[in-house]
């Protein structure tokens, strides 16, 4: 510690070193030398006149200004910023003539070099009895608070792959702008963004690709908004813009054309040109809800409608598409309730032989049922099972339900019958599923003989090699691959010839044309010969007549499905079926 006369102190502080101090002096002597040795502690004297009095080594290091330079300065011109200046010298002046003393606070103060810097600030007067009073300011820098404060707010608020406003923010500063645009009577978009197909580039490139991509284009879309709109990311390719101050739907149709545009033109990459879409859905306050969570999950509905409507374009909430929302979101409680009680239920359609007259095998169908006991169409709950992720779930209860059935009907008049379960496009991409499969036969004492598959064309024919292997190991294994309502997708009979693939099943529309025209007709004779030539079974769905029937036998078919047969039905009825059909053949 300095000599206390190489202290700056006032005239009334100065004594007589040969002098013995007075109890008084030692206590201020002690109290300078405490000060003096707390190295992260700033202390200043100051005094009446708020003019130095006291710099400590701290406060340099604080501040930037030596204790010769802060000598004699008034307090409001050397650390106080502009704007409080009016405040401090109230202040002090209201402590010393009035004894209001100053609160302790956390307050920026300037530094010498002009920037601010966080304290937090406490004072102490003494000798005020004598008419020579002095303030001491305590400054204890809260810079590394702030920054761990400022790197915490970032954390909570910020994405920290693009550095946009995360989703908590971006909701957070929506809230506040409904609360202005309803008080100002002005509207707001919500912008609903999902990139088209990033998971086939995450997917195929990696995600170190998936993330650069992400990055690159939340810097295009930053381009084209203006500064007082809020570009977030939702969470993984979702994005959110919430639009104000706007002039009407154009303004917005506008605005989303020019961010198509930037992203159609690609992005390049370590070298390389990607390609990236996106779908836009648009809500609109007050309109189209008045809650954060109203216009979120609308612009989303959009979003999804857009997708649906090709993907690559814009759509505004309507009422249409509340309707489909509200629709979907009952269908997929359906659905949850029946997996939950076990109320799914197998239907069973037999597939006939047409060379001996025999039921072979029949393909299970799966059906739903509301509280009421009313079945919901297939053609209802498997499109929102697709799209709710609940596929997977319901597949696996189909295969579970159909080996049940197979092992029941052991020892009966039903056990050499094979059952074809549809399979969807989305339990393909599981890599699991040809084990899943295989073992739940083996579980229930069951050989893939038993079990038959039915794929769409395009379920197929877009199978990546992991998706055709996993075929090609269940073929191998035993179990019958046909591909449903062939015809009907995008077909490639090069392909068909590569897949491992036991028959087809021709789509009931080209039966129910070919009865008519002469050029369906033609396809369809195409279709069968095509078939047989690849070693394929050809199996015709729909026959509904004995017209249709005899066409069939005569084209070669080798099975055939329809009402003119039997009409789906659960399984306790197959028996009876089976006994009243071998019995009219």
């Amino acid at each position: 510690m300095p000599d206390r006369q190489d202290l700056i102190m006032p005239p009334s502080s100065a004594t007589n070193i040969g002098c013995s101090l007075s109890a008084v002096k030692q206590s201020e002597q002690k109290f300078f030398e405490l000060i003096e040795s707390l190295p992260m502690v700033a202390v200043q004297g100051y005094n009446k006149k708020r003019q130095v009095v006291y710099w400590n080594e701290a406060s340099r290091r604080l501040y930037g200004h030596t204790r010769e330079e802060a000598q004699g300065q008034l307090l409001e011109d050397l650390i106080i910023p502009d704007y409080m200046r009016a405040g401090v010298i109230k202040a002090h002046r209201n402590w010393l003539y009035k004894n209001i003393s100053i609160p302790a606070e956390e307050i920026e103060m300037k530094h010498k070099d002009g920037r601010l810097i966080p304290v937090y600030s406490s004072h102490v007067m003494i000798k005020q009895d004598t008419g020579d009073c002095e303030m001491f300011c305590i400054d204890i820098s809260l810079q590394e608070q702030k920054k761990a404060r400022e790197e915490l707010y970032k954390m909570a608020n910020y994405d920290d792959l693009t550095q946009l406003p995360n989703r908590r923010l971006m909701e957070v500063e929506l809230s506040a702008r409904l609360i202005e645009a309803d008080r100002m009577k002005r509207a707001v978009a919500v912008v609903f963004i999902d990139l088209d197909n990033f998971k086939l580039i995450n997917d195929t490139l990696g995600h170190h690709y998936g993330d650069k991509l992400l990055r690159a284009v939340a810097e295009a879309l930053k381009t084209e908004i203006r500064s007082y709109d809020l570009l977030s990311r939702f969470g993984g390719d979702e994005f959110v813009l919430l639009l104000f101050d706007f002039d009407g739907a154009e303004q917005i149709h506008e605005l989303l054309r020019r961010l198509i545009y930037k992203l159609d033109q690609g992005f390049v990459l370590d070298g390389e040109c990607y390609q990236v879409t996106a779908s836009f859905g648009v809500s609109l306050y007050p309109d189209d809800g008045g809650t954060v969570a109203e216009l979120m999950g609308n612009a989303d509905a959009a979003m999804y409608q857009a997708k649906e409507g090709g993907k690559n374009s814009v759509c505004f909430y309507t009422s249409e598409i509340n309707d489909r929302l509200v629709h979907y979101q009952e269908v997929t409680a359906l659905l949850r309730r029946a997996i939950a009680v076990d109320s799914l239920q197998l239907y069973f359609q037999p597939q006939i032989d047409l060379k001996c007259g025999g039921v072979g095998s029949c393909e299970a169908l799966l059906r739903c049922f509301d509280e009421n006991s009313q079945a919901v169409s297939p053609t209802v709950f498997i499109p929102v099972a697709e799209k709710s992720g609940l596929i997977n779930r319901i597949g696996n209860w189909v295969i579970e339900a159909a080996c049940k059935q197979l092992k029941a009907w052991q020892g009966t008049a039903l056990e050499k019958i094979r059952v074809d379960i549809n399979l969807s496009g989305r339990q393909l991409t599981n890599q699991h599923l040809a084990d899943h499969i295989l073992q739940t036969l083996q579980n229930h004492g069951l050989t893939p003989a038993q079990l038959g598959l039915e794929l769409t064309e395009n379920e197929v024919f877009g199978g990546d090699e992991g998706q055709i292997r996993q075929l090609e190991r269940l073929k191998r294994a035993g179990v019958h691959i046909s591909i449903d309502d062939f015809g009907t997708g995008h077909s490639s009979l090069v392909y068909l010839r590569k897949l491992p693939v036991c028959s087809i099943k021709i789509d009931r529309s080209f039966l129910h044309h070919a009865m008519k025209n002469d050029g369906d007709m033609a396809i369809m004779q195409a279709m069968i010969t095509v078939g047989h030539r690849l070693g394929l079974g050809v199996v015709v769905e729909g026959v509904e007549t004995p017209e249709q029937d005899n066409l069939v036998r005569e084209l070669g078919c080798n099975q055939a499905q329809g009402f003119l047969y039997a009409r789906p039905m659960p399984a306790d009825q197959m028996p009876t079926f089976l006994a009243g059909f071998g019995s009219d053949n």
